[in-house]
């Protein structure tokens, strides 16, 4: 059947509240955009983030853009708390440079998640 994917506004809205709370400036959020999707095969995975690469970047004549997804099998049975902790790992996978790259899971553990989670 296939992985479905759709625009997901409440995540967004989300996403846009973090972001403030938590002074993420470099976040430009009109480069990111919430995904939900459904039917995913990955068996442990909650939510990923996507980047548009320089080369792409390029090609399109465009800035970087990110995509969060949430794998609504997932992510939708979580607690609030514990979605929340999952947006917050995901936009901190985003650098400061916002150009396309990731911060890798040295920098983005739970640990660190749990320290910018308790400032939220």
């Amino acid at each position: 059947m296939g992985i479905k994917y759709e625009l997901a506004e409440d995540i967004m809205a989300r996403l846009f509240d973090i972001t403030k709370i938590l002074g993420m400036e470099h976040v430009r959020l009109s480069g990111v955009y919430a995904i939900r999707s459904r039917g995913s095969g990955a068996s442990r995975t909650i939510a990923r983030c996507h980047a548009l690469s320089k080369i792409w970047q390029l090609a399109l004549g465009i800035k970087a853009v990110y995509l969060i997804e949430v794998i609504e099998e997932r992510f939708g049975k979580m607690s609030r708390e514990e979605q929340d902790k999952v947006l917050i790992h995901e936009l901190m996978h985003i650098p400061m440079s916002f150009g396309g790259g990731f911060k890798h899971h040295d920098f983005v553990t739970t640990r660190n998640v749990d320290k910018i989670y308790a400032r939220y």
